[in-house]
């Protein structure tokens, strides 16, 4: 379930360099909050309310699953930190940097510290004239209009001027165009179908999750390993291999690019793990009557885990079959894994190690993790 929501949200600077207070409260909106859709041009209008040098305005739209109210809070920290004193009952005054929350989606909500949609916006030329080039058709929901009725009703009677420069949108330091299909891979617990649910989200991916959850052997396999083993991994490479089949041959025009949290060669390498010789042997030469069909991904993404944090996560997402899981086994899956990696000349790796991350709960992680994603080298 995708819990995000739209944030809109205006910017608003007169006091030292204007634009770059804007693009830097930009930056850090996307660094603490969540991603940048979309920003307006930029205005310069007259102070309202109060004798004092024009203001630059924009607005942004966001997305993320940060509660208003933290987002709230996190936008007065970075007004602090870029210089903002708010004098007590000081009204309208000159400021460094403003930045109010306007919508969130088109919801009412009241809290201590904030009134959505803010109370005043309507009224706001400076507000409404940035907001209709991102938002025109927002509804505003106990007015009743849109940003554009809003706009033509307003009695503002400010003149607006728009500048002839663009605010950069950090999101788009992250390019993913390069590439058709990639694969979030990693051991049992190490984040990859977070990883790829993430990014599918923020950059208009089409997601492809394992159903391992729906594979009837798991839970035997786990109580009874030799019993089950060759049932387990036939009946997942089948699965695999359909799916992988499927999804990659249905074109998908509103998409940016596939990305998965598997990729089919995983088959091979727990299945060496978990069969004895002779029945490795045969599924091996299933797998490659199957694998030279399957299409490869163009970026393959091995996300490395040390035990202990691997141990963490299972324990925290609390799938009953895995907190038995033994170090041992998950060491196997992780020296598979590599030595697959290792002589692998096929595909285009990137190993990214993250037992120091929390890319979930963490938002610098995450951003340092799609750097490490996007980054050129030496091998491509």
């Amino acid at each position: 379930m995708d819990t995000r929501r739209k944030i809109y949200i205006s910017l608003g600077s007169n006091k030292g360099d204007r634009l770059k207070n804007l693009q830097d409260a930009i930056n850090l909106i996307f660094e603490r909050i969540g991603k940048i859709n979309i920003i307006s041009k930029v205005y310069n209008s007259p102070a309202f309310g109060f004798e004092g040098s024009d203001f630059l305005n924009c607005c942004v739209i966001l997305e993320t699953d940060i509660a208003p109210d933290e987002i709230m809070l996190a936008l007065l920290e970075i007004e602090t930190s870029m210089g903002r004193v708010r004098e007590a009952n000081a009204g309208y005054e000159s400021r460094t940097i403003d930045l109010d929350i306007l919508f969130v989606d088109e919801d009412v909500l009241e809290t201590k510290l904030l009134k959505v949609p803010h109370p005043e916006l309507h009224k706001r030329k400076f507000v409404l004239k940035p907001l209709l080039e991102i938002a025109p058709k927002l509804t505003h929901p106990t007015l009743h209009k849109n940003v554009a009725d809003l706009l033509e009703t307003c009695e503002d009677t400010s003149v607006l001027e728009p500048i002839n420069i663009w605010l950069k949108n950090p999101s788009k330091q992250f390019q993913f165009s390069n590439y058709n299909y990639i694969a979030i891979e990693g051991n049992i617990g190490a984040g990859k179908t977070s990883l790829a649910t993430m990014i599918s989200k923020d950059f208009n991916a089409k997601l492809i999750l394992e159903r391992f959850a729906e594979n009837p052997f798991l839970p035997k396999f786990y109580e009874d390993a030799k019993r089950y083993a060759f049932t387990l991994e036939m009946s997942f490479l089948a699965d695999r291999y359909q799916q992988i089949s499927d999804d990659l041959s249905q074109l998908d025009l509103f998409k940016d690019f596939i990305i998965s949290d598997y990729d089919i060669f995983k088959s091979l390498i727990f299945s060496k793990i978990t069969l004895p010789e002779d029945e490795f042997k045969l599924y091996r030469k299933l797998f490659y009557l199957m694998y030279k069909d399957i299409a490869k991904p163009e970026l393959y993404v091995y996300l490395y885990q040390n035990t202990a944090r691997l141990q963490e996560n299972i324990k925290k997402r609390g799938r009953e079959y895995e907190l038995n899981i033994e170090n041992e086994y998950l060491d196997k899956i992780n020296s598979g894994y590599l030595e697959f990696l290792k002589n692998q000349s096929e595909l285009h790796v990137k190993i990214i190690d993250i037992s120091e991350r929390d890319f979930v709960d963490n938002r610098k992680d995450y951003l340092w993790i799609l750097n490490e994603i996007c980054k050129t080298d030496d091998a491509r």
